[in-house]
């Protein structure tokens, strides 16, 4: 379930627009959360990865950057990714077909809040299930997300980073870790041959005691 949506100016992290519904099974109050998208609009900056999925408590964030523009989206954790992004795909291309030429020119919080009317449209779109189950024909050019990295809004936020420097420690992490297997594969392969010389060496050693000693 999409339980928030919100877009926001990269350049100085503007609200544009947002649409939220209350939790209805915890009865929790999704205000938390809106005030943590608002820290992360700050964070971002020209340099952040234009998607990405930040884990908060029961809940993920994803997001897509598009021409200055943020799209940030509250989902449950068991919501399917791909399904996510599709939504916000659908969300920017409408978005910036309304109020692209304009997106420069506001200074107000929430100048395109009655961008709600189509955000609601999609999101029962999205819910359906006949859609869900043609996702495929919906956007079959979307670009594969499994391999976005879900990071912790924490590690955010409390750490006062930008979200482009926790990418590139991640981007670092990952390279290291690539390294880590490289270099752990060289040595297992290293240490077969040498266990093979050293059975070889071992033959040879029986072979002459065998004709020097025992012949």
């Amino acid at each position: 379930m999409v339980l928030m949506t919100m877009v926001a100016r990269i350049a100085d992290g503007l609200p544009l627009t947002a649409s939220m519904q209350e939790d209805e099974q915890s009865g929790r109050s999704l205000l938390e959360y809106q005030n943590q998208a608002k820290q992360l609009f700050r964070r971002m900056n020209a340099s952040s990865p234009t998607k990405g999925t930040l884990e908060t408590g029961p809940f993920l964030f994803h997001y897509l950057i598009e021409r200055g523009v943020c799209y940030l989206i509250l989902v449950e954790k068991t919501f399917s990714k791909r399904l996510a992004f599709n939504y916000l795909e659908d969300v920017q291309a409408e978005f910036h077909a309304q109020y692209g030429s304009r997106v420069d020119t506001v200074s107000r919080p929430y100048s395109f809040i009655e961008f709600d009317t189509y955000i609601q449209k999609a999101k029962k779109n999205y819910m359906d299930s006949r859609a869900r189950r043609n996702l495929t024909n919906i956007n079959s050019e979307l670009q594969d997300v499994h391999k976005i990295m879900i990071q912790n809004v924490e590690d955010v936020l409390q750490r006062g980073e930008a979200l482009s420097a926790l990418d590139d420690k991640a981007s670092h992490l990952a390279s290291m870790s690539q390294k880590y297997k490289k270099d752990a594969h060289y040595l297992n392969v290293k240490s077969t041959y040498v266990k093979i010389a050293a059975i070889i060496v071992i033959i040879v050693l029986i072979l002459l005691f065998v004709r020097y000693w025992i012949l």
